[in-house]
């Protein structure tokens, strides 16, 4: 399996990886995980939970256009080398984006988000390049 698979992967499971803040944020904060009713918990979240909530957020709206810039460019048979990095590039910095997010350093947190879409959208334009 490629590079960029692994990282499709990867980016599988950092759905699930951006969950556990939050999952830790409901126990702590709201005395206890609401199974039953886990969104109007969340809802009623503040400062590190809200971001917690956030980032998970994030992380669910990103994948998609990762998912088809890889797609695509493994479709279209693109520079393997240029697909790998930029998948990994992506990973690093969603990975980066999470720490930041929940530490509260907003800029820094915007550049390593820049850094992923870019990320995502030269896989999409990776049929141009080669």
């Amino acid at each position: 399996m490629s590079i960029a698979l692994w990282c499709l992967f990867a980016a599988g499971v950092l759905h699930f990886a951006s969950k556990l803040p939050l999952i830790y944020a409901q126990t702590q904060e709201s005395g206890g995980y609401d199974n039953r009713n886990p969104r109007a918990q969340q809802a009623a979240l503040q400062g590190w939970g809200e971001r917690a909530l956030a980032v998970h957020k994030n992380q669910m709206e990103s994948f998609p256009l990762f998912a088809a810039g890889i797609l695509v460019a493994l479709f279209t048979d693109a520079a393997p080398s240029a697909v790998d990095y930029l998948a990994l590039a992506y990973i690093l910095a969603r990975l980066a984006y999470l720490y930041f997010y929940l530490t509260n350093a907003a800029t820094v947190r915007s550049l390593v988000w820049l850094v992923g879409l870019i990320s995502s959208l030269a896989l999409l334009c990776s049929p141009i390049w080669g």
